[in-house]
């Protein structure tokens, strides 16, 4: 990993080295005063209310199981077309992905069963952005 950040898309890609995070998460509206488990994974206010990413047995009962895929390239808040390239990768293999962007890296959360052939998928793309 870089201590600089990347903003070239191109090596954005070709440096992103797909890492599939152990355990299961899901996407939640949070209540409101309810304290937030330690192991929350985001948070997003909107004004619906408080969206959490957490671990799959905190969230309510009809919670979709996800799998977090971390891109290890320290990524630059400022660059473009990461998340797109992901994306699009993703959804031509016919995988849902939520982007969520951290400091350092991207975050890629797609549904449990999904999780491997995505991560085929990404390496795929990085390996044709390196050549």
């Amino acid at each position: 990993m870089s201590p600089i950040p990347v903003k070239e898309t191109q090596a954005m890609i070709a440096g992103m080295e797909p890492k599939l995070q152990p355990g299961l998460y899901a996407f939640t509206l949070w209540p409101e005063g309810k304290k937030w488990p330690v192991e929350t994974r985001a948070s997003c206010m909107e004004d619906e209310g408080l969206s959490l990413v957490v671990p799959i047995n905190a969230a309510n009962g009809d919670a979709v199981a996800m799998r977090c895929i971390t891109l290890q390239v320290h990524s630059s808040l400022e660059g473009v077309g990461l998340t797109a390239a992901v994306s699009t990768a993703l959804a031509q293999a016919g995988i849902p992905a939520n982007m969520v962007a951290g400091f350092h890296h991207d975050h890629v959360y797609v549904p449990g069963d999904l999780a491997t052939k995505a991560v085929d998928v990404l390496k795929n793309l990085q390996k044709a952005a390196d050549t």
